[in-house]
């Protein structure tokens, strides 16, 4: 066969104008649209997933027993003044072990200070003290440091006029269950960052403000901060642990009565003294169920 004249190529174009060209079109949006749609669900469900999974902070693996005993061993193997001893220390641990993770709330700064964010490990630590500059020391140390300053108004010498005066205000701006941020109690704590006073503490360690002498601070306010703040709790674990360490000195042992109550005293470890709080009703006007007149009796001789 002959071909006539030059070859020719020849091509064939789908029209732009038919409908076939139009609906292809159509299913390669689709398919580009379900494709981009799987892989942001795909990112989305991963982010998701630590907060139903094992990882998430309400469920999360504590320390071991054998890494909170190194802790602790080494921090109560140094010389500093003041340090708590191993079996003070263990007793916080093994509160902490119960709600671990935990929300956590210590008064002062110190020696342990590591030691306590290492033991409540993926909880909430929080450290209050009257020091600012400490304060910036140690965040300058440890930069996921959370602490803030207290002024503290009160005077260890004004500590029996500062009790009359809560024990007058008990159905009022003294009352053991309300936010302290609104209050004007005399022994209350109410210039801490707004956010604290809605956190569910777990366990509290009062081992500050430091000093002690008649116009130090005295732990009044703090003793009396913990007591409201376990009982006023609107959700998590129904109690809270509150420590107080230098527990044989007067204010810490008339102010603990006072505000935790002996009924509520759980065990005293050396200088340390434990209490467990229940979660109170908003309209409870007393501290303690079965009061004592202890504190009554040691104002009267004190006064002689």
């Amino acid at each position: 066969m002959k071909f006539n004249g030059n070859p020719k190529l020849i091509l064939f174009q789908p029209s732009p104008h038919k409908p076939g060209g139009a609906s292809n079109r159509l299913w390669l949006l689709a398919f580009v649209s379900f494709f981009t749609f799987v892989i942001l669900l795909t990112l989305i469900t991963t982010r998701e997933i630590p907060l139903s999974s094992s990882s998430s902070p309400s469920i999360l693996p504590s320390l071991s027993t054998d890494v909170v005993d190194a802790l602790i061993h080494y921090s109560s193997s140094s010389n500093v003044t003041g340090r708590m001893p191993p079996h003070e220390l263990r007793a916080v641990a093994n509160a902490l072990r119960l709600c671990s993770p935990c929300n956590f709330l210590i008064f002062g700064l110190g020696h342990e200070t590591p030691l306590w964010r290492s033991i409540n490990h993926n909880g909430r630590t929080v450290f209050l003290d009257e020091n600012q500059y400490y304060i910036a020391m140690l965040e300058e140390r440890h930069p996921n440091l959370e602490a803030y300053d207290v002024q503290y108004t009160t005077k260890v010498s004004q500590m029996w006029e500062l009790l009359a005066s809560a024990r007058e205000q008990i159905r009022n701006d003294c009352r053991p269950v309300q936010n302290l941020l609104f209050s004007d109690c005399g022994l209350g704590i109410n210039d801490l960052p707004n956010q604290l006073y809605d956190v569910n503490w777990d366990v509290i360690l009062v081992d500050g403000p430091r000093s002690y002498n008649p116009s130090a601070p005295g732990r009044m306010s703090a003793i009396f901060t913990a007591g409201v703040l376990a009982r006023s709790k609107k959700g998590g674990r129904s109690t809270t642990h509150v420590f107080v360490h230098d527990y044989d000195r007067e204010v810490e042992r008339v102010c603990s009565e006072e505000f935790l109550c002996r009924e509520n005293m759980v065990g005293k470890i050396g200088l340390l003294a434990h209490f467990v709080l229940e979660r109170m009703d908003a309209n409870t006007f007393e501290f303690c169920r079965n009061h004592t007149s202890s504190a009554s009796s040691s104002s009267a001789s004190s006064s002689t």
